[in-house]
């Protein structure tokens, strides 16, 4: 199990938005946690619900950020957006339908997706925001 740290290589340097990563970095280490020490599926779905809820309610927040300051990579960002949380969503999904729990598998892609997007779209939105604040 690898824990997720939050550092200033995760920094966009908009302090709202890096509240916003630390919680759901925080979120994605505590449902580590909870499937690396076997917690029931009930308690491993309640915590997917949540950083699933999080995660959509920070994407809002940043678009509407992009919105505000008239960012060009928006459209794009915000497909981007759309695709993690229908990915996240589908897992949701099957483990609802199964009534199995989150895997390590699993949990790695959500680590995977939740970095990548923070290295890769956000850094460029990051940037132009902090030009343009």
């Amino acid at each position: 199990m690898r824990e997720l740290t939050w550092d200033k290589t995760l920094s966009v340097d908009v302090p709202e938005i890096d509240e916003d990563h630390r919680r759901l970095v925080d979120l994605y280490n505590i449902l580590n946690h909870a499937v690396a020490e076997g917690e029931s599926p009930e308690y491993i779905a309640a915590l997917t619900d949540e950083l699933i809820a999080c995660t959509v309610w920070h994407f809002r927040h940043e678009e509407r950020l992009m919105l505000k300051h008239a960012y060009d990579g928006l459209a794009e960002h915000k497909a981007e957006h759309d695709d993690l949380i229908a990915s996240a969503e589908a897992l949701q999904q099957k483990l609802q339908q199964q009534g199995k729990s989150v895997s390590h598998q699993e949990v790695e892609f959500l680590e995977q997706w939740l970095v990548g997007h923070i290295f890769g779209a956000d850094m460029k939105m990051g940037a132009y925001l902090c030009e343009t604040m």
